[in-house]
């Protein structure tokens, strides 16, 4: 079994090194970090590219294991992937704050609100939405922004958060929306898609 130890790194650092162990053929591997947000992007990763995964954690890290059941290749695009008809089309929205323009007396979340509701009403589904930045206050508990999320989500789009902002913020246990993510899975997802 491969060990890929991951500890002390940060995003998105063990997703990329996960990567690179199952391109390089690796069908069973053990992956070793040292916080939530590296292990739930990690487990992800590798669920999406077709492992089998369970986990253990002790002692402040987690321990990943990862098979390939036998007769299944590893999928090649581990991150979402667009689906065909009428609900989802392939393009994504990469947005890195919480407000439009520049801060003022509220007009920049009411346009952001209203932005996020347009989207809502459009025809063919975005793949995508990834939160970084100021952005990921978007998915915050309470916020009427998550609510038309979690629409969107409920209707096939995936919702990405960066964990690393986060974390930043201290905001990760308030995320009510989306997937914690990180800049490897937000830069396939938002550069992948036409």
């Amino acid at each position: 079994m491969k060990i890929v130890d991951a500890k002390g790194q940060l995003c998105p650092k063990p997703v990329m090194m996960t990567r690179e162990a199952t391109e390089a053929g690796e069908r069973e591997l053990a992956v070793i970090v040292d916080n939530e947000v590296s292990a739930l992007n990690v487990r992800r990763f590798l669920e999406n590219a077709g492992y089998r995964v369970s986990r253990t954690d002790a002692d402040g890290v987690t321990r990943i294991e990862a098979v390939l059941p036998e007769g299944t290749e590893r999928r090649e695009e581990a991150g979402p992937a667009p689906e065909a008809g009428p609900k989802r089309s392939d393009y994504a929205y990469l947005i890195l704050s919480s407000n439009i323009g520049a801060q003022s007396d509220g007009l920049g979340e009411v346009l952001m609100k209203s932005f996020l509701g347009t989207i809502g009403s459009r025809r063919p589904r975005p793949r995508a939405i990834a939160l970084m930045n100021d952005g990921v206050k978007l998915a915050l508990s309470g916020e009427t922004s998550a609510e038309t999320l979690k629409e969107l989500e409920s209707d096939g789009v995936t919702v990405l958060v960066c964990g690393t902002c986060t974390k930043h913020f201290g905001i990760t246990d308030d995320i009510a929306v989306g997937q914690i993510s990180n800049m490897f899975e937000i830069t396939e997802t938002v550069f992948g898609a036409s």
